[in-house]
């Protein structure tokens, strides 16, 4: 069992950043490969990035390419994903996920637990 819990998100004018943290608990969290998800009002959830269990490799949506980034630190049970050059399409509510058979990465069907969100609004 994992339970993850997001945290930073926020209020940010369009151009600016926001580091997101995604605090898991348990001791196998190194097992996991993680993703990012975002869902705004009205749409379906989507990708936005995930990272391998040991983060030798990334996987990014085209929107978010080049503007965020994903990291990890197993030493501390965190995932996280650094925001920049924010826009107002990116307001969402951003979800964690955790997965142990992840193939595709992109899918939210292949990953086994999720956090509660956490909001996040671009001001123009």
């Amino acid at each position: 069992q994992v339970q993850l819990v997001e945290s930073g998100g926020g209020l940010v004018q369009a151009g600016g950043s926001l580091r997101l943290s995604c605090a898991a608990s348990g001791r196998t969290f190194s097992r996991y490969g993680m993703g990012w998800f975002r869902q705004a009002p009205g749409k379906e959830r989507e990708f936005v990035q995930a990272i391998t269990w040991n983060g030798d490799r990334t996987y990014y949506a085209d929107s978010v390419k080049g503007r965020f980034t994903i990291s990890r630190d197993n030493a501390k049970n965190t995932v996280y994903l650094q925001m920049n050059s924010l826009k107002p399409e990116d307001t969402a509510v951003y979800y964690c996920a955790a997965g142990s058979s992840l193939r595709t990465y992109g899918s939210s069907r292949e990953y086994d637990y999720w956090g509660q969100g956490t909001q996040v609004t671009v001001s123009s």
